[in-house]
């Protein structure tokens, strides 16, 4: 970044104001919030209350020792503007690490890039990035058909953008792969986003009521994409949606150069101001966190002593600013918010329910394929594997795709604009999580119910004893999904509706808030505020409205919701009580001392570097295939690089070793060793079958000096190369007669027969791999004798084509008529008058 310190520096003192105005004033709002979340967490507390029960059992940390993935592809260097084969590392984290190579990784080094995914975006085309990269420049626009400034060796690109971080740029050989891999890299993107902790029950609605009211106060009411991560980076990103806008164009008229480099330019400033503000709000925030706790005991101690004081002081003060505002919200609710309540409805539940009920059927399938595999006799080693990969099912990116692309079909076109939407990427992703953690809670519920159940039972009770654990499971998903939908849809309902309201009641009811203050004692002016009392107010008022729709829903069966009524809380406390007892390894119990002591040590592996542990997902390129490339400019055709077989890719750990292809590269031809040799590579010797008649034959013969010629000789970079001293042989083979040659039936059948020798002799192996290249075998063999048969002079006048033995139903036995194919005839020829030739 040296060739651009000059416009850092130049603004670093506008940076740096604006960061600390950002900051202080953040502070101000988060110290308030803080004391009316410690407020309610503690009414809470003593009052009780809650919601209905789970049926399914939660895992607490159900990626512990496991790692998600490893894999090999290629990355852009900016550094050198070259593209390097990279081995990468995913860890339960979901941090993207790179590694030189797989030892490097396997070593324990440090990785050379480490990719935190929180505000990224994977993209897989380059016209996709190109737009966005024409977006972030104003008046710096491509033109129509314009190259991008950097160049994508094949054309399966894998981008991760970021709108104010750097970007990195990855690529693969196939389509398939790059499925895969944009399925991994969505996974950590959204799980990175997914970063506010639930189990804070004051630091995170602090937190969230003091970014929505921070930004409430300088007019950005709606939802907001860059709400993702942890609380230092979404502060990062909230300093930057002001900053970055200022700093465009301040910097952008300054830049030199072609299009594609200030964009390049620009992209790599806007990363060195983003990481230096995001290392001071990281500093920053956590001394805000240390000095409010600080604080948390003396105010938790006023509160536990006035708790009746204060709540009867809120209800008084709350009255009053619901007689303010009732009227008005009811008001804007029957004109511009009750008519589109359904609608939005709708828009959100068709979708989600599609993608919780393709949850269930993914597990469904899941289970069967392990039934399957019972009745087919497979053993208890195997059984301990399918059952480890099924823990792993919620957390395998692949396989839950299909679930996250049925909610991405979410459209709220049309409302967004009335509501202020910016996307609905933000409930797309809240839905998409959820979806994982009831995946993960049936998985783990099928897991202890099956181990309480199992004993000595053989196979066929085994499988009745899965689909009974299955059919348990299913009933209590169905309700779970129900319940956690009905929540979902009341949340983003919410989100929608309150922001509009809220925008469109400012300005005729902040003017009045100010005078309520004086209703409220001194002392309990921290833990009321009229701000949080006027929202209160505003999201009584609506919902009533939001939660008879959803009711209305759930009564009519759409989208198989239904009443929390159906089933009573603690229906099943035997289950419940399962829910302590620790994680089931199953490849531990079905697989005896020697796996359980790998998996120790993987334990301990893991515990160290990480290296070793479970992957919940296979490596994207299995280990036989070769990545000795410094460049992928260099990389093979698709051809050459084998397709991952599905079976790999879906096992957790497979041995990657036992059918390993020599996929190496040919060897490089050596020196020559004598003179002679010297000699053959100057002068090259070419043997030639020329085909001549009898006479020219006796003359060939009776000569007593070979004859010299020029023959023109075509080397592989196309120049001619003159060959002389072409010394023609002849050899004479004797004829048979007629009867004495075999039939083509009789070859045909000599073939099958020494395949099914083979087999009969023990060599299995042999015969399989024969049995594979069989019809390039045939084809080979009714090549050579076509050739044999137009060579023989006796049949010339027949003028008869020779047509290859092989035919379709060869593998059925039954020999076929050979016609005049060539000739597009019909005419069945007999075998009498065909003579065929072996050599």
């Amino acid at each position: 970044l040296n060739p651009h310190s000059k416009f850092i520096s130049s603004d670093q003192k506008r940076e740096i104001t604006l960061e600390s105005d950002v900051m202080k004033e953040f502070s101000d709002v988060y110290e308030q919030q803080y004391a009316v979340a410690l407020f309610n967490s503690v009414r809470f507390e003593i009052e009780g209350g809650g919601g209905t029960q789970s049926q399914l059992l939660h895992r607490k940390d159900p990626l512990e020792g496991r790692s998600i993935f490893s894999g090999s592809l290629f990355q852009y260097l900016e550094e050198n503007r070259k593209w390097r084969s990279r081995f990468v590392s995913v860890p339960n984290s979901y941090a993207i690490r790179l590694y030189e190579s797989k030892t490097a990784h396997e070593r324990g080094l440090h990785p050379k890039v480490t990719i935190n995914c929180t505000g990224y975006k994977a993209l897989t085309s380059m016209e996709e990035y190109m737009e966005l990269i024409n977006a972030s420049l104003p008046g710096v626009k491509a033109k129509v058909g314009s190259n991008p400034f950097i160049k994508c060796a094949t054309q399966y690109p894998l981008i991760l953008w970021h709108p104010y971080a750097r970007h990195h740029y990855f690529c693969v050989t196939t389509e398939k792969e790059q499925k895969k891999w944009h399925a991994v890299l969505q996974d950590c993107v959204r799980h990175s986003n997914n970063g506010l902790s639930e189990d804070q029950p004051v630091q995170t609605p602090a937190f969230t009521d003091a970014v929505r009211l921070y930004r409430q106060a300088k007019g950005n009411y709606g939802t907001w994409e860059m709400m993702c991560g942890q609380p230092p980076q979404i502060l990062a990103n909230l300093v930057m949606e002001t900053l970055h806008p200022e700093l465009r164009d301040a910097i952008s008229p300054r830049l030199k150069g072609k299009m594609q480099q200030r964009q390049r330019n620009w992209m790599l400033i806007s990363d060195a101001v983003y990481r230096q503000v995001l290392c001071q709000t990281t500093d920053q925030y956590n001394a805000l966190v240390e000095a409010c706790e600080v604080q948390r005991v003396p105010l938790d101690a006023r509160l536990r002593t006035d708790m009746d004081q204060i709540i009867t002081s809120k209800e008084h003060v709350s009255g009053k600013i619901r007689a303010l505002v009732l009227p008005k919200a009811e008001k804007l609710l029957q004109t511009s918010v009750q008519p589109y309540i359904s609608s939005i409805l709708e828009a959100l539940m068709e979708p989600t329910s599609r993608g919780f009920s393709e949850v269930r059927d993914v597990f469904f399938r899941e289970l069967v394929e392990i039934n399957k595999n019972l009745l087919n006799g497979v053993g208890k080693e195997k059984l301990g594997d399918n059952l480890d990969r099924l823990s792993m099912l919620a957390f395998h990116p692949v396989k839950m795709q299909s679930c996250y692309e049925m909610v991405e079909q979410l459209n709220l076109e049309g409302l967004q604009q009335r509501f202020d939407v910016s996307s609905p990427s933000v409930f797309l992703s809240r839905a998409q999580i959820l979806m994982r953690e009831q995946m993960d809670n049936a998985v783990y519920t099928f897991e202890q119910l099956l181990n309480q159940s199992l004993g000595p039972q053989g196979q066929d009770d085994m499988c009745k004893a899965i689909q009974r654990c299955q059919d348990r499971v299913l009933k209590k998903y169905d309700y779970d999904s129900s319940t956690v939908r009905k929540k979902f849809f009341r949340e983003a309902l919410l989100q929608i509706i309150i922001p509009y309201m809220l925008q469109k009641l400012s300005a005729s009811c902040s003017p009045e808030l100010p005078r309520f203050k004086e209703l409220i004692f001194e002392d309990f002016s921290r833990f009321l505020l009229v701000e949080n009392l006027f929202e209160e107010v505003v999201l009584q008022s609506v919902s009533k409205d939001i939660m008879m729709a959803v009711k209305e829903a759930a009564v009519q069966r759409r989208h198989n919701l239904y009443r929390d009524s159906i089933v009573l809380t603690n229906s099943d406390p035997n289950l419940h009580m399962l829910g302590e007892t620790p994680h089931v390894d199953w490849a531990t119990k079905f697989g005896g001392d020697e796996l359980e002591g790998a998996v120790n040590a993987d334990s301990f592996e893991g515990g160290r570097s990480g290296i070793g542990r479970r992957q919940v997902v296979s490596m994207i390129l299995p280990d036989e295939v070769p990545l000795p490339y410094e460049s992928v400019l260099e990389v093979p055709g698709v051809e050459l690089i084998p397709e991952e077989d599905a079976e790999m890719f879906e096992s957790q750990e497979e041995d990657q070793g036992d059918d390993e292809e020599d996929l190496s590269p040919p060897e490089d031809p050596k020196s020559p060793d004598s003179v002679t040799e010297i000699r053959g590579l100057i002068n090259p010797v070419v043997e030639m079958v020329v085909p001549v008649s009898e006479k020219n034959q006796s003359d060939m013969t009776e000569s007593t000096e070979p004859e010299s010629t020029i023959v023109p000789n075509m080397v592989e970079d196309g120049v001619e190369e003159d060959v002389t001293h072409v010394t023609t042989m002849v050899e004479t083979v004797p004829r048979k007669s007629l009867k004495h040659r075999p039939s083509p039936e009789t070859i045909l059948h000599a073939l099958v027969g020494n395949e099914k020798q083979e087999v009969d002799n023990g060599h299995q192996e042999e015969a399989v791999i024969k049995n594979a290249n069989k019809e390039v075998v045939r084809e080979d063999a009714g090549k050579r004798m076509t050739e044999i048969s137009a060579a023989e002079s006796d049949f010339e006048s027949s003028q008869m084509p020779p047509q290859s033995p092989t035919n379709e139903r060869l593998d059925d036995g039954e020999p076929q008529p050979i016609t005049k194919s060539l000739n597009k005839e019909d005419t069945i020829i007999n075998p009498a008058n065909m003579e065929v030739v072996l050599v």
